[in-house]
């Protein structure tokens, strides 16, 4: 699969592309353009990653318990491939990696920290969704439990999970305008908090979705940056 690697040096951040998105999405869309600056300088180093969300949830020709079996191995792939990769390309092991993504690419950017809080630090979800029961046809087996947030985080008890996740940087944002679904957001976010999980919650008055690279806050008048929310 492909991997797109913009920078040489710097805080490595893995963008994952929405549902029909692939590794160009995020230079395609302007992001990278977005970050040039900070990645000339050698604050931060991107990885774009592609997807299989057509051949996983979005695949309704395959059977339900395929979708959620893929969607496993890509998680398995993000962990035993991407990762090694960020490293060598950043020649630190074990590097701290941010995760970023907008709508789908908001699921798997939150749902690879909750499952390696151990290597991703920090999160951006944007417009996301968090339970894929309607990818599922009605049907439910391990491999979508174990990749549902909203279940398995709702369950999350073990204590080297809580004590990793106490450390990491947790970013949830939503918009409220007509091309908004924030529902999903509170609910990922009504979850974190059960768990004692610190997390931000990001509302604003203007549609995250489709302008993946800003942040709305709760003030209209003030549009916050996705490299502001970076420390850049």
């Amino acid at each position: 699969m492909g991997v797109n690697v913009y920078g040489h040096y710097g805080m490595p951040i893995l963008a994952f592309p929405t549902s029909m998105g692939d590794e160009h999405e995020q230079e395609g869309q302007g992001m990278v353009r977005t970050l040039g600056p900070y990645i000339e300088q050698g604050r931060i180093r991107f990885f774009s990653i592609n997807g299989v969300q057509s051949d996983s949830f979005s695949n309704k020709g395959a059977h339900p318990f395929h979708r959620s079996w893929l969607q496993a191995q890509y998680d398995d792939y993000v962990a035993s491939e991407v990762f090694p990769f960020i490293d060598s390309q950043c020649q630190t092991p074990a590097i701290p990696i941010t995760t970023y993504g907008a709508s789908l690419g908001a699921y798997h950017a939150a749902n690879t920290l909750f499952k390696h809080p151990d290597r991703v630090k920090r999160c951006y979800a944007l417009s996301g969704v968090y339970d894929l029961r309607d990818s599922m046809d009605g049907m439910y087996d391990d491999n979508f439990y174990f990749n549902n947030p909203v279940d398995y985080m709702a369950n999350q008890n073990d204590p080297w999970f809580l004590h990793q996740l106490a450390s990491c940087d947790i970013h949830l944002a939503t918009g409220c305008g007509p091309w908004e679904v924030p529902g999903p957001t509170y609910q990922m976010s009504a979850v974190l908090a059960s768990r004692g999980i610190a997390h931000h919650l990001r509302l604003g008055r203007d549609r995250v979705q489709y302008c993946p690279f800003r942040v709305v806050d709760v003030c209209p008048s003030s549009h916050l940056h996705f490299t502001s929310r970076l420390g850049l």
